[in-house]
């Protein structure tokens, strides 16, 4: 994930050992994640014939927990920002701007 600029990464057989902890956060797969990582891989396994993703959709409920959400504590805040907002009738998008101060 070096250069990672937002988002969120689903890594398979992931090795903490390799990942900055200072800077991601990683979690297990929730069910919406599940998901769209279902989807990702249909789609990806579709366009590329890819014998590793099929390999990974013929075994879905073994292998989808091989994968960890690696996701950027920034990132993370802002969404759960935005959340907040809506859940309280505001502008998601002009309170994590800024644009509230007033």
């Amino acid at each position: 994930g070096a250069g990672m600029s937002g988002g969120t990464a689903y890594v398979l057989d992931l090795d903490p050992v390799n990942v900055n902890l200072e800077m991601v956060d990683l979690d297990p797969l929730d069910e919406a994640d599940e998901v769209i990582l279902l989807q990702l891989l249909e789609r990806h396994v579709e366009e590329t014939d890819s014998a590793v993703g099929a390999s990974v959709l013929n075994d879905w409920p073994a292998s989808v927990l091989r994968f960890t959400k690696v996701m950027p504590r920034d990132y993370k805040n802002v969404l759960r920002l935005m959340a907040q907002a809506e859940s309280e009738g505001l502008d998601p998008f002009a309170l994590v701007m800024g644009g509230n101060r007033g």
